[in-house]
């Protein structure tokens, strides 16, 4: 019954706006000689569907890249728009499959004159991985931008409409060309490099830490106050031409009395790993023992949110600081570098690099 009641809004909701949505579009106030939007929609909360007027309890990746874009008449009037279903799932569900077919793609269409920027439509669970990912992996300077939701659609006051039409504000803006891979939410505008998510609920969860916004949106106004300093898109040496899978890297959590085997066990099923230290990277003496004797490569982050650690920092030898690399973004380099060059001193340029 329920999901009849929501496919019903979702086709009344259809019906209702797309007269607007063309008369904005083709009308006085179109921009299609400026290049068009392509959404790229991959599911998550912005798409979600439960129980009318709750926050929790819902189905992530129910409501299509077309439902989306219906529900905010107001994007044609920021630029025309093309919209692209990769998939349609909780963002705990990507994959790095689904990162190479987003990189890739983009990187076929970014060479179409007509096309002005890149929106996805991401949860926000792992938004900031597939958010660096790309930053690392895309090759051209129009903007791509990342957005959300921490709210369903069916619930009171969601966010996603906002968040969407901001998104599509900033990828149609020239202020964004050049930046690197951004993510959009709530008013502000974020560099993937440190972009991460600080709250299990609140419309704000999305943030940077210590380094902050880089720009706001204000109606349709986009300001950039900064521009990011490491290496991305079109600066990069990676390739993923051709590649259908990614190394394999697990992220190991310290904490008193963790298990020394866990890493044993991880190293015998993974080509790399990270550390989530204690503190600036630091872990146990058995830890020390057993990271000592691995032979693949081994990158020490930790579990604060701020911070930077430096090779000084470092207990074993044999191990490569992350600089202020989360855990989850560390090993996307991490994997990135082992499709190539796995050697220490390799691995050093790229954590101070990228």
């Amino acid at each position: 019954m329920k999901k009849l009641m929501v496919l019903a809004l979702c086709i009344m909701l259809v019906t209702a706006l797309v007269p607007v949505m063309a008369e904005t579009a083709d009308g006085a106030g179109g921009r299609r000689d400026e290049g068009k939007i392509i959404v790229l929609a991959t599911g998550g909360t912005i798409a979600g569907v439960g129980e009318a007027g709750k926050t929790a309890g819902y189905i992530p990746g129910v409501l299509t890249a077309e439902e989306l874009l219906f529900a905010v008449p107001q994007l044609a009037e920021a630029a025309p728009i093309e919209a692209i279903q990769i998939c349609n799932v909780n963002s705990d569900d990507i994959t790095a499959e689904v990162w190479l077919t987003l990189a890739n793609k983009i990187n076929e269409l970014a060479d179409d004159p007509d096309v002005k920027g890149f929106v996805i439509t991401h949860g926000t669970d792992t938004m900031e991985e597939t958010a660096y990912f790309l930053n690392l992996t895309v090759k051209t300077n129009k903007p791509v931008v990342l957005t959300g939701a921490m709210r369903p659609a069916t619930s009171i006051s969601a966010d996603g409409p906002m968040n969407l039409y901001e998104a599509v504000c900033v990828a149609a803006s020239d202020e964004a060309v050049g930046k690197g891979v951004l993510i959009v939410f709530s008013d502000r505008i974020f560099a993937a490099r440190s972009v991460t998510k600080t709250s299990t609920y609140n419309v704000m969860a999305i943030s940077a830490g210590e380094m902050g916004a880089i720009g706001v949106v204000r109606d349709k106004m986009v300001f950039m106050y900064e521009s990011p300093s490491k290496k991305h898109t079109t600066e990069t040496e990676f390739d993923i031409t051709g590649l259908s899978a990614l190394p394999k890297v697990s992220i190991l959590y310290f904490s008193v009395d963790a298990d020394p085997e866990l890493l044993r066990f991880s190293a015998e099923h993974a080509d790399g790993l990270v550390i989530a230290g204690a503190g600036a990277g630091e872990f146990s003496k058995e830890w020390i023992e057993v990271i000592n004797g691995l032979s693949i490569p081994v990158v020490i982050s930790s579990r604060i949110d701020d911070g930077v650690i430096t090779k000084d920092n470092l207990l074993c030898g044999n191990t490569v600081a992350a600089n202020n690399l989360s855990p989850q973004k560390a090993a996307i380099l991490l994997r990135l570098a082992l499709t190539g060059d796995a050697s220490q001193e390799y691995l050093e340029r790229l954590f101070l690099q990228y």
